[in-house]
């Protein structure tokens, strides 16, 4: 199993959960983050007053799915995230040594 972590700009959210609904993925973690990379924030003007935002909002999608399915998933990701800006955000993949549904006691695949 991989755990796919994807920090992303918040408006592409719903197009990567219908992408990766198509592919029936349907469980996933979701959180509001904020954070910078080369971006370094930004800029905003308040009543005429110009001050830095130097964390930028982002979300931040946690799945873990079977490692045959790991590069369709970060494909999905890619597309359906992607802006061409900066600050489209990052992927990182993680292996997953077990899972256990609390519910039932499945463990394993059958737990995700």
């Amino acid at each position: 199993m991989r755990k796919i972590e994807a920090v992303i700009k918040p408006f592409r959210l719903d197009e990567v959960k219908e992408g990766l609904a198509g592919i029936n993925i349907h469980g996933m973690t979701v959180t509001e983050v904020r954070g910078f990379g080369r971006q370094r924030g930004h800029k905003e003007t308040y009543r005429g007053a110009e001050y830095q935002i130097d964390f930028v909002p982002k979300i931040k999608i946690e799945i873990v799915v079977g490692s045959q399915q790991a590069a369709e998933v970060i494909r999905i990701i890619m597309e359906k995230g992607r802006t061409g800006q900066i600050g489209d955000g990052k992927i990182f993949v993680s292996p997953v040594e077990g899972a256990v549904r609390i519910r039932t006691g499945e463990s394993g695949r059958e737990a995700v």
